[in-house]
């Protein structure tokens, strides 16, 4: 009966927008404003991705905009209109960031490996096809997941960015003491972030490293950021202690254990003797890949479980197919999708369009795995975003597993060497940018259905901002390459280093060297399996080893603001404290994310790095000076995050007299 009541609350939700009634979704002027906000924000993310490995969430800074332009500038424009604007302008951060990650090592393997320019070299053309095809794919592959992830897992599944969207739209469609929350969370978000990382007035992610036993190795961070405690209020206490505990077992409990075992330890992908690293060396080079292990058997568990209502999905569309689209008169409005007969024959043109591509020479083998792990992780990462949202989803980790069993299928086909290489990172480009789009969209599609949306509307406005943003991808990378480089020279001293890419070229080559530590891995799906037999879902716990520790803990205070908001209200007060305190949350993301974007642009501008590398002593080290002398940083740090916590915890406090 449990399962039965959590399947049928999507059923009993009633949207803003009633299914009955129909109000405008997609005109002109939302069309041209999301095209706009998908290209500005794709390029901007592009440059920060490059240089800081992430980027920043696009969708509530959309939704902000929108609604600043639309009922704001031109005085009209619905909610549905302001929904359709963020659904095509997340597109472009989201497609950046499947780019950025993975193709830029092919300019890598240019710069690194002799012969290999001869041998492939990418185009801005390539980038444009492989951009369209990837994301495509993952919208197509995310179409039959909709009913099950967003409607049918309605409290279940929080997708706190799309929740975020919805109730800053409400908010600002009702106005009144709503509206003043959201934007007060708004305002505090953005002059926090502006303190923080634009001005440099204290560390972003203070820490401690362990040097002696028996933690030696160990560490505790955090990432003192508005964005973090606000997804934490909204994903809740019990998620929240379920990536704490991953990560508190990777950096607390594997991180000195493995210091301890493999002092003398010395492998050949490894540069440096392992008593020689700090936490972030054991991270990169241990941790991580016990993180990928879990993530990986945790997602495919995931996929087994959503299994009966994946094939349900898929019956009900063939049912369509047969009889034409008959019967979706009955259908209500917010719950038409795209036919599935459209979605079979995209995707099928998508995986043809696929084999055919000129130059990468992708067998039908290739074309299998692209389908196989594309599905599996399109899957993998909808869930995830559902549970702690966009910005913390493990792409990389969901990549690096898909380059690790792609690489071992070829050498076992006899496709190795440089032609492997090829093959294997194009193959983990196209799903990575699936898996990134497939994220996108199901936040989207939250957000919408929170609203009272038409999907079949939103899917298709997905693919115009897909469209638009892959146009512009292989001019912004090779402007970008050209300008910086990925690899640092004596043409470019300051490269942008492309983190994740780096490591996907470092994964592949190690694959086929024979020079990948499987052991971390195989160890990493046992910890996962282990967890699933205690009756605990594994991911959450998996994104949690995977990711910093610094990640995991402003989410669980997050979450722990939450929790006392229901140890602590009367019954009569309580839905209403925790709304206000999920607007609040939404507004402090939102501030954070649109202080952001504003930084990533000043980013973009030569006279602003310089200025920012005048700025690296003061804002890297743990202490530095001010009026009152020096003072640690991280106290600074410290002090003003819990300010912070303070004030959320003081906007959850109304009275029975408040309205």
């Amino acid at each position: 009966m449990a399962n039965e009541k959590v399947q049928n609350e999507g059923d009993l939700y009633q949207p803003f927008i009633p299914a009955d009634k129909s109000v405008p979704e997609i005109t002109t002027k939302s069309i041209v404003l999301g095209i706009l906000i998908s290209m500005i924000f794709g390029m901007a993310n592009a440059y920060i991705g490059l240089k800081l490995g992430m980027t920043v969430s696009a969708s509530i800074p959309a939704a902000v905009i929108s609604m600043a332009i639309l009922r704001g500038i031109l005085g009209r424009g619905t909610v549905l209109e302001n929904n359709m604007v963020q659904t095509i302008g997340s597109a472009g951060e989201s497609l950046v960031a499947g780019v950025i990650f993975t193709l830029p090592a092919f300019l890598i393997w240019s710069e690194t490996i002799p012969g290999f320019d001869d041998f492939y070299q990418l185009t801005g053309a390539d980038i444009v096809t492989i951009s369209l095809l990837g994301g495509a794919l993952g919208i197509f592959m995310m179409i039959p997941l909709r009913k099950y992830l967003v409607h049918r897992e309605h409290n279940k599944l929080r997708f706190p960015e799309g929740t975020a969207c919805a109730e800053i739209i409400v908010a600002g469609d009702e106005g009144g003491s709503k509206a003043s929350t959201v934007f007060s969370g708004i305002g505090i978000g953005a002059l926090y972030k502006v303190l923080m990382s634009g001005a440099r007035c204290w560390l972003e992610s203070p820490g401690f490293d362990f040097k002696g036993k028996p933690l030696n190795g160990a560490t505790l961070g955090i990432d003192a950021t508005p964005a973090l405690l606000g997804v934490g209020y909204i994903i809740g206490p019990r998620i929240a202690a379920l990536m704490l505990s991953g990560a508190v077992l990777g950096y607390i409990g594997l991180a000195p254990a493995i210091k301890f075992l493999a002092a003398n330890f010395q492998a050949d992908y490894i540069p440096m003797p392992v008593s020689e690293m700090g936490s972030s060396e054991l991270r990169n080079y241990f941790i991580k890949y016990f993180g990928v292990g879990a993530v990986a058997l945790g997602g495919f568990v995931s996929l087994i479980k959503a299994l009966p209502v994946i094939a349900h999905s898929f019956a009900v569309g063939f049912k369509q197919l047969v009889h034409r689209g008959k019967g979706n008169d009955d259908v209500p409005r917010t719950d038409l999708d795209m036919p599935m007969w459209q979605v079979l024959v995209g995707t099928a043109l998508v995986i043809l369009a696929i084999w055919a591509m000129p130059g990468l020479d992708l067998t039908l083998l290739s074309i299998v795995l692209v389908v196989l792990f594309g599905f599996f992780f399109v899957v993998v990462a909808a869930r995830i975003v559902g549970i702690v949202g966009s910005s913390s989803s493990p792409v990389s980790g969901m990549t690096i597993a898909t380059l690790l069993v792609t690489c071992l299928i070829l050498i076992s086909f006899g496709v190795s060497g440089m032609q492997g290489m090829v093959t294997a990172m194009t193959i983990g480009a196209i799903v990575c940018i699936a898996v990134c789009m497939s994220g996108d969209i199901a936040q989207d599609l939250k957000t919408g259905f929170l609203l009272g949306a038409t999907p079949r509307k939103q899917q298709w406005m997905e693919f115009i901002g897909l469209g638009t943003s892959a146009l512009i991808m292989g001019f912004v990378v090779f402007l970008l390459a050209d300008a910086y480089g990925f690899v640092q020279s004596a043409e470019h001293p300051s490269p942008l280093l492309a983190p994740q890419a780096n490591v996907m070229a470092t994964v592949v080559q190690g694959i086929m060297g024979g020079e990948l530590p499987w052991e971390f891995i195989v160890g990493g799906c046992m910890i996962a399996a282990a967890v699933e037999l205690l009756g605990i879902s594994s991911l959450p716990f998996a994104i949690g080893l995977y990711l910093p520790l610094s990640l995991s803990t402003p989410i669980m205070v997050g979450g722990l603001v939450a929790m006392l908001v229901k140890k602590t209200s009367p019954k009569d007060l309580l839905k209403r404290r925790e709304e206000k305190g999920i607007l609040f949350g939404s507004g402090l993301v939102a501030g954070d994310a649109i202080i952001g974007v504003m930084i990533a642009f000043l980013f973009g501008g030569a006279d602003y790095i310089g200025l920012l590398d005048k700025y690296k002593h003061f804002s890297e080290s743990h202490e530095f000076t001010t009026l009152f002398g020096p003072v640690p940083g991280a106290i600074i740090a410290l002090v003003a995050f819990a300010i912070l916590v303070t004030i959320f915890w003081m906007f959850t406090r109304v009275r029975r007299n408040q309205g």
